[in-house]
């Protein structure tokens, strides 16, 4: 008979550990792949990782708002994933028998380890999005008030947690700071500008329109304006006139950008007459004349109207003056160029009774001025002091006076010698006018054949020559000459 053999029952296997699904969901909302984890899968855990790395990094680096929806599906993916996988495994053990037994006391491990991992990244997350939404109404504040300066304070408090958490927020922060700083570029344009660079100018206005063009900055570039139209007047005032000019001939652009205007007309007129006072004290007529006519075809209305209509008569006077100077200069002839081409000084006096002060110019045939014996009276020093202008041709012989016969020493012949006036063509100007008053020929008078003439041998053949000016005495010039000034 056979002993009897006894059987040894086998251990029961271990029972599976127990997937809670939103344990599992729960871990893999922390975007760390915790719930999967929890799966055992830790191939999904570093997938999902690395997933959620590469879209943070490109949200950050982007700040594009569709990597922010990128990551937000991501999110719910992974969180509905993860309790699709935990529901698929928790339906296969009880399929296999087992679940029934599992104790509510691993499923709440399960539970706080996922809250204990997500509750954390998540209030981060939250509170990160929090902070930056502070800081980026502290920015826009700031820049609604036009204060760059606390734009960049309040954007500087932003750390790579804040644009983890929002991207899009604090890029909008970084643009606004952007903006801020190309209006310090244009604020550096128009204070070159004040020199009188209307290139920097032009730079300067076209950078702040750009940045208006961006919604939200029309304070900020309202403030940059106003700053740089403080320095109106600059300290020079032909550079003044250069930049309201500039703004004056500005194309309009219905906007903030057109205060500019105002400002041009109320600062231009001043510079205008300062800038033309400059001018004449440097002796730049033509230019100072040029800006009082400005101020007064521009703002004929202006308090200056009347300095400036000074100015420019006084600018006037100054360039007729230079202008008869340089004529009346000796040339290459014996006359100056005012001779044949006269000019007008409307600051000399106009001719009158009495004595009319002249500037003479001219030589006789011996070389010798008839002016030499007019009286200083009627000789003017310079053009700002004379009346009239006399213009003296050559000497010729004028009506004959007497002919008297004349016998060389070493000749028996007789010579007879006709004694002549001198005949001066003259021309007088008004230098008032520039016009011409008398244009005749005078004839001076004087002694006639005195007992004795001196004469050159060979130079009129054997015997004197047969015609000879008087010889005129002071009196006798005087006398012709008088009609010209004395009226």
């Amino acid at each position: 008979m056979d002993e009897p053999t006894l059987a040894v029952p086998e251990p029961a296997p271990p029972a599976p550990r127990p997937h809670d699904p939103p344990a599992v969901a729960l871990g893999n909302a922390s975007l760390l792949g915790v719930g999967y984890l929890l799966l055992r899968r830790r191939g999904l855990a570093v997938l999902a990782v690395a997933v959620t790395v590469v879209l943070v990094s490109r949200l950050v680096s982007t700040a594009s708002p569709s990597y922010e929806v990128a990551v937000g599906v991501w999110w719910t993916a992974v969180i509905a994933h993860g309790w699709f996988l935990a529901r698929a495994s928790a339906g296969q053990g009880v399929g296999q028998g087992v679940g029934q037994g599992v104790g509510r006391g691993a499923l709440r491990g399960q539970r706080l380890v996922a809250l204990g991992v997500t509750l954390p990244v998540l209030l981060a997350v939250g509170l990160l999005r929090f902070d930056a939404s502070r800081v980026g109404e502290s920015v826009a504040g700031a820049r609604e008030r036009g204060d760059c300066a606390k734009v960049e304070s309040a954007q500087g408090g932003v750390w790579f947690g804040h644009r983890m958490a929002d991207a899009p927020l604090t890029a909008r922060g970084d643009e606004i700071v952007e903006d801020c700083r190309r209006l310090e570029m244009a604020g550096g344009q128009l204070t070159t500008g004040l020199t009188g660079d209307t290139a920097s100018l032009e730079g300067g206005f076209e950078t702040l329109a750009s940045v208006l063009a961006q919604p939200g900055n029309e304070k900020t570039v309202e403030t940059a304006l106003t700053r740089f139209l403080r320095g109106l007047p600059a300290k020079d005032p032909c550079a003044t006139v250069a930049v309201t000019g500039w703004l004056r001939e500005r194309k309009r652009s219905h906007d903030v950008l057109d205060q500019s205007a105002a400002t041009a007309r109320r600062t231009a007129p001043a510079a205008l007459v300062a800038c033309g006072d400059d001018l004449m004290g440097r002796g730049n007529w033509k230019s100072a004349q040029a800006h009082y006519k400005r101020l007064l075809d521009q703002y004929p209305g202006d308090g200056l109207a009347g300095r400036a209509r000074t100015g420019a008569k006084k600018a006037t006077l100054s360039i007729e003056l230079a202008n008869v100077r340089n004529l009346l200069a000796p040339g290459t002839g014996s006359q100056p160029a005012y001779c044949s081409k006269p000019a007008k000084y409307s600051g000399a006096k106009p001719m009158g009774k009495g004595t009319n002060r002249a500037l003479f110019y001219g030589q006789d045939t011996y070389g010798e001025d008839h002016s030499d014996k007019l009286p200083g009276s009627w000789k003017a020093a310079d053009a700002t002091d004379a009346v009239l202008v006399v213009c003296m041709g050559a000497d010729t012989f004028g009506s004959s006076v007497q002919t008297c016969p004349y016998r060389p020493r070493d000749s028996g012949s007789t010579t007879y010698v006709t004694f002549h006036k001198i005949a001066v063509p003259v021309k007088v100007y008004e230098l008032r006018t520039g016009k011409l008053v008398s244009h005749r020929t005078l004839q001076i008078g004087g002694s006639s054949c005195p007992a004795i003439i001196t004469y050159y041998s060979g130079s009129s053949g054997p015997g004197p020559a047969s015609n000879r000016y008087v010889s005129a005495a002071t009196s006798d010039v005087r006398s012709a000459f008088r009609p010209l000034v004395n009226r």
